[in-house]
């Protein structure tokens, strides 16, 4: 009998022995992937946005195959997206370098010009004794002068591997759009194989809602986009604000960022118009709260009727959290992966639940 009490305290030892090796192993094997993960989360965003933009692309395809075959289609709409990139690398973008440099050449010319401003005057003579509106025009000259610019940005060596690598992962992302776009169904069909035949059909069901809702947010957004770039580009050249077309690509820029974006281009628009009058400053904000009006009650709903709607807390949260990890990149990813996680619990789980 003690024998036997003998052997079960040796295999138990021996099974705790194994329990904790392999939970060990378990964690090391956790943490390894985690450092891949970090490593590689420059290019697992870089396959995001080629899998939303192809996802936004495959609807005008799939039109366009019903006239010609889908191969031809896909060349005829990547060659057009290609066509647009180009023209924009072309006339627009050297524009806007030419107005991101005269903004940081001249910015302390553009402050002394706003010292020496009547209204900054007064201003200062209101607030005598209460606090300084020298001090902090001086104070934010120091700050943003272009010695301090480009050592946050770790200097002109490393402005130029930014430049270098924007070129580089627009070209991965150009790469992966037409892969996915010409490989989409392919790899439907194949994620399809490995749900269980008779959990097949619906699994199907709720992929496709997904892949055509993130598809047409995706659209939808870059649409809203658009028209507040170019809207913004006409606006504000007509009242005379700085660096027009800079601001315009800020507008449409952060407009892609749904709810925030807007908001802070608009902020930042504002402020750098400030450098004019305070006049332009204060007719740029009033066209921005109409605008946010008008886009919330009257383009939105237009042009994202069909899309999956995100709540306003989850797109706040989403954009500051994939913004963290990935800066505006990250931001744009993660609102369509909320979208495609709306879906899920709308389409999968709540159905469960009211099942039970």
């Amino acid at each position: 009998m003690q024998v036997a009490t003998e052997g079960s305290r040796a295999f138990a030892q021996v099974n705790a022995f194994k329990i904790g090796l392999l939970g060990a192993l378990g964690v090391l094997v956790a943490l390894v992937i985690g450092g891949l993960v970090t490593q590689l989360g420059t290019v697992l965003i870089y396959v995001g946005v080629a899998l939303f933009i192809a996802l936004g692309l495959d609807p005008l395809v799939s039109r366009l195959s019903k006239r010609m075959p889908r191969g031809l289609a896909i060349g005829v709409v990547f060659g057009f997206v290609v066509l647009v990139l180009a023209a924009l690398l072309l006339t627009i973008i050297p524009i806007i370098v030419e107005q991101t440099g005269n903004l940081v050449n001249n910015f302390p010319t553009y402050i002394s010009n706003l010292q020496a401003q009547q209204w900054v005057k007064d201003l200062e003579q209101q607030l005598s004794g209460v606090v300084s509106v020298d001090d902090i025009i001086t104070n934010l000259q120091s700050f943003l002068s272009p010695d301090k610019i480009l050592s946050v940005g770790g200097g002109i060596l490393a402005v130029g591997a930014g430049v270098a690598s924007g070129v580089t992962g627009t070209v991965i992302v150009l790469i992966l759009t037409l892969y996915f776009l010409a490989s989409l169904r392919s790899m439907k069909r194949v994620t399809y194989r490995f749900v269980p035949a008779t959990k097949r059909a619906s699994f199907a069901d709720i992929t496709e809602q997904i892949t055509a809702a993130v598809g047409r947010y995706v659209v939808g957004q870059i649409s809203l986009a658009l028209v507040n770039g170019v809207l913004s580009f006409i606006f504000l050249t007509i009242i005379g604000a700085p660096l027009p077309v800079l601001l315009a690509f800020i507008a449409f820029l952060l407009s892609l960022v749904p709810l925030v974006g807007t908001v802070t281009g608009s902020a930042i628009i504002v402020l750098i118009s400030l450098l004019a009058s305070p006049l332009t400053a204060l007719v740029a904000a009033i066209y921005y709260l109409v605008y946010m009006q008008v886009e919330a009650y009257l383009l939105s709903p237009r042009i994202m009727n069909k899309a999956v709607s995100v709540p306003g807390a989850v797109v706040v949260i989403g954009a500051v959290a994939g913004g963290t990890i990935g800066g505006v990149l990250g931001a744009l990813v993660a609102i369509p992966i909320a979208a495609s996680v709306i879906i899920i619990i709308e389409k999968v789980v709540f159905p469960q639940q009211d099942a039970k």
